[in-house]
């Protein structure tokens, strides 16, 4: 179905890399979509996790049998040093507790490219490490930056990992209006795991993952 909706075709490289006739007409989409759920209504949320610093929400995701989940917390750095760390890039492998490995396969102009990352095991290995295949945009927003992803459709797959799935996602961020030194950074998460997990192991390691994921992401920039 992804194919269908945003034109993509394979083609049979000696890399198996996906093609993508159109990445503009694809980023234009992906943009629209995260600032949908940007948009979303308060009461559209339900509490899923809090902190002092972070507070994790959800709702049911209209893209497949589990939730969005919307994570908010400031940020102690301004709003480019921040983006620099989330997306693609050596940034976010040094900090990003969760992520094991992450290749640029392709890149693409305005800062588009298709990456693939693997992550850890999570609940002491109960979920298995996963491998992912994302296309990513990022772009400007209002006075801040968007960066966002879906995943693709990719042949080739390593036995070792089991294929999980990003809907539509993405982290928006903006200057704080009285302290421009820090940053809002709300992020819209909606992973498929797949594999043979319980639903409720899924929604407890997702909000704990982006609690922590704040967290990480605050200690490598004070290091920056």
């Amino acid at each position: 179905w992804w194919a269908a909706i945003y034109g993509v075709s394979q083609s049979q490289t000696r890399l198996k890399r996906l093609t993508l006739p159109d990445a503009a007409v694809l980023a234009t989409r992906l943009k629209n979509t995260l600032i949908q759920y940007h948009n979303l209504e308060d009461e559209k949320w339900r509490v899923a996790k809090k902190t002092k610093d972070v507070t994790i929400w959800r709702k049911p995701s209209e893209e497949f049998n589990g939730y969005l989940f919307k994570a908010q917390g400031v940020i102690d750095d301004v709003v480019n040093s921040v983006i620099d760390h989330i997306r693609p890039g050596p940034c976010r492998l040094d900090w990003d507790s969760l992520m094991t490995s992450l290749d640029i396969l392709e890149h693409f102009e305005e800062n588009c490219c298709v990456m693939r990352y693997t992550t850890a095991g999570q609940l002491w290995n109960i979920i298995s490490p996963r491998e992912f295949v994302d296309f990513s945009y990022t772009v400007g927003y209002k006075e801040g930056l968007l960066s966002c992803g879906i995943s693709l459709d990719w042949s080739e797959k390593r036995s070792e990992f089991v294929r999980g799935y990003n809907h539509p996602c993405g982290w928006f961020c903006v200057p704080l209006k009285d302290s421009p030194s820090q940053s809002l950074l709300t992020g819209y998460i909606q992973t498929d795991l797949r594999g043979m997990i319980p639903q409720s192991a899924v929604d407890t390691a997702m909000a704990s993952t982006l609690i922590n994921f704040y967290g990480d992401l605050q200690k490598a920039l004070q290091k920056a």
